[in-house]
């Protein structure tokens, strides 16, 4: 007989416990492996971005396949060029899916600590610096 956990319910088994982690791993590896075998520098494999189609101007996420294709080929330099808050999104996402998978092979549960709403306005805030820069002459460096 299997015994119950502390609110009366059975404990998921192992396998179980860490399918949601290994799979979301799975559809980022199967992402990034798909933009690391069709460049994004070469015209016509991705859809253009709508603002800097419509507007001229780049969008924070503009750069962010091509510093995608940089990771998984290795290049962190080209990649820090390409969109460096994308990186340092994907170096976050790695962090959290480890101690997510962490939390939930020990049975602990998985919902961790929630960013509080003063946490998205700074991202937001970010964001929108970078973006503003990246459109000014002197942000030419953080162009893609």
């Amino acid at each position: 007989m299997v015994p119950l956990g502390p609110d009366g319910s059975r404990p998921a088994r192992p396998l179980r416990r860490l399918a949601a982690p290994v799979g979301t791993l799975a559809a980022v590896a199967a992402a990034f492996a798909w933009v690391g075998a069709v460049d994004p520098n070469e015209p016509g494999h991705y859809p253009v971005c709508p603002l800097l189609h419509l507007t001229g101007l780049l969008c924070p996420a503009c750069g962010g396949l091509r510093s995608a294709h940089a990771v998984a080929h290795g290049d962190l330099v080209t990649a820090l060029g390409a969109n460096a808050p994308a990186v340092a999104g994907y170096a976050a996402f790695a962090l959290f899916w480890l101690v997510w998978l962490a939390r939930a092979a020990r049975g602990l549960p998985t919902a961790g600590p929630r960013p509080r709403p003063v946490h998205w306005w700074a991202l937001g805030t970010l964001l929108l610096a970078f973006t503003v820069v990246r459109n000014l002459p002197l942000g030419a460096g953080l162009r893609p």
